[in-house]
């Protein structure tokens, strides 16, 4: 680990390469998976769109350690999402479903994509989530694990610095917009209630666009109204993992 990620919270996995430190994380995502299975009947991993989807697609391909009756089990939501139609190439759930569900042989039905051009779409995937979890104890009522990415803004999920949805409390999905919200805008995105929640929180950078924004959450100096990223942390019995390659590290 380096000294220079010491101020994030949880742990910490850096390697040379992009595709290695999404190896790494496929790794760690498929036996917690795997782990979950064993006490629940399905799983629910939230992922985000953009670079670390495609990455993470890629890694996943190469894993092998469970069965496809295992991914059956598996349901994909989004962590995010752009308010574009079905075919527009800019949307994060085109490239969630070709680039991860179908080489898996994740069911179509296990695709839960975000309603982003209807007027309450918003409250209608918060519903679907929580009628999906219902079924579940009260404290296991949240994500198995979630999938983030960082912008060189400091932006995770569709949290962009100075947007509203910084201050959502209690739902887990907004329409989030704002100046600094990159467009097409509004976006549709998870919450930092829901995102805090999960069993797993795992983070992917990569690249040298990301090293201020890493130095800036590292040093603890960073403010989440400026630093989205900043107010993403675990719960007291859940996990937290950065996956970080060379170029985005920090200098010393």
């Amino acid at each position: 680990m380096s000294d220079t990620l010491s101020g994030l919270p949880g742990a910490h996995v850096v390697r040379p390469t992009a595709e290695e430190a999404a190896d790494a994380l496929a790794e760690i995502l498929v036996e917690h998976l795997q782990t979950r299975l064993v006490v629940a009947r399905t799983v629910h991993l939230a992922l985000s769109g953009g670079s670390s989807a495609k990455l993470l697609g890629l890694a996943l391909n190469e894993q092998r350690r469970l069965s496809s009756d295992e991914w059956s089990r598996v349901h994909l939501w989004m962590v995010d999402e752009r308010c574009v139609p079905d075919d527009d190439p800019q949307l994060n759930f085109a490239l969630i479903r070709d680039g991860v569900a179908t080489p898996l042989s994740i069911p179509t039905a296990n695709l839960h994509a975000m309603p982003v051009l209807r007027k309450n779409g918003d409250r209608e995937y918060e519903h679907a989530l929580t009628q999906a979890l219902s079924a579940r104890p009260p404290a296991d009522r949240r994500f198995d694990a979630v999938v983030l990415g960082m912008g060189p803004d400091g932006h995770t999920a569709s949290l962009f610095p100075q947007s509203p949805a910084l201050d959502e409390a209690e739902r887990w999905v907004v329409f989030n917009d704002g100046e600094q919200v990159v467009a097409p805008r509004p976006r549709m995105t998870l919450t930092y209630p829901a995102l805090r929640s999960a069993h797993l929180i795992v983070l992917l950078v990569t690249g040298a666009g990301k090293r201020e924004a890493l130095a800036k959450t590292a040093a603890r100096t960073s403010e989440f109204h400026l630093w989205p990223v900043a107010g993403i942390f675990p719960q007291s019995d859940a996990r937290m993992l950065w996956f970080v390659d060379h170029a985005a590290l920090p200098a010393p």
